[in-house]
């Protein structure tokens, strides 16, 4: 009996937001797994416990299920660096927020961040899309803190953002990769004071 299925054995009609979430969960843990390509959409109602005309009910094909699931996971990340940067007015713990958002998205146990770093269809236009959307907007949310506290251009605080994001991916993926042989916190600290010495060599704006 299957986690959908009443205690008299027949099937429950869970909401549709419900068994949304429950059919992303399933494509989640065998695009992981598998990778998208090898990943059948029999695997994934399986792994849900549904019969595939219920899968086609909410998804038309894989390719939609696999944007679904970017869609959730690189927004709710480039919420993670925003909210790095809004949470205080400390800058050194700004940077030490970012990077806690990137260690803690390669770390998580559901391994999403395969999906977005790693996945084997990031040639095709609609994931480079949602992957490009997202590494904007994270460069952007660092970028507009840089600018604000340095008085640096925008062409030249986009640099430094892009650099800070792009060296936390990075770090947070060969940490993962090397077999975490120094703890996260460890690893995190390293890494903001790597950043943070580079970026407060940058003078502060003159209102600041």
């Amino acid at each position: 009996m299957t986690a959908a299925s009443s205690a008299t054995g027949r099937p429950t009609r869970l909401p549709r937001s419900a068994r949304r979430k429950q059919l992303l969960a399933a494509a989640q843990d065998v695009f992981v797994a598998q990778g998208y390509h090898a990943a059948a959409m029999d695997d994934i109602a399986e792994r849900a416990g549904v019969s595939k005309p219920v899968l086609y009910q909410h998804f038309p094909g894989k390719l939609e299920l696999y944007l679904a699931l970017l869609d959730t996971h690189c927004d709710a990340f480039a919420e993670k660096i925003r909210n790095a940067m809004s949470a205080t007015s400390d800058n050194s713990e700004r940077v030490k927020g970012a990077m806690h958002a990137y260690f803690d998205f390669v770390s998580h146990e559901s391994e999403a961040f395969r999906l977005v770093f790693e996945s084997d269809l990031r040639n095709d236009p609609a994931v480079r899309a949602r992957v490009d959307r997202m590494e904007r907007m994270s460069v952007e949310a660092v970028t507009e803190t840089i600018m604000v506290d340095t008085g640096v251009s925008r062409a030249r605080a986009e640099i430094l953002a892009a650099g800070l994001c792009g060296a936390a991916q990075v770090a947070a993926r060969f940490w993962l990769a090397g077999g975490r042989e120094v703890s996260q916190e460890e690893a995190e600290q390293l890494m903001s004071s790597l950043a943070w010495r580079g970026i407060a060599s940058f003078p502060l704006h003159p209102d600041h």
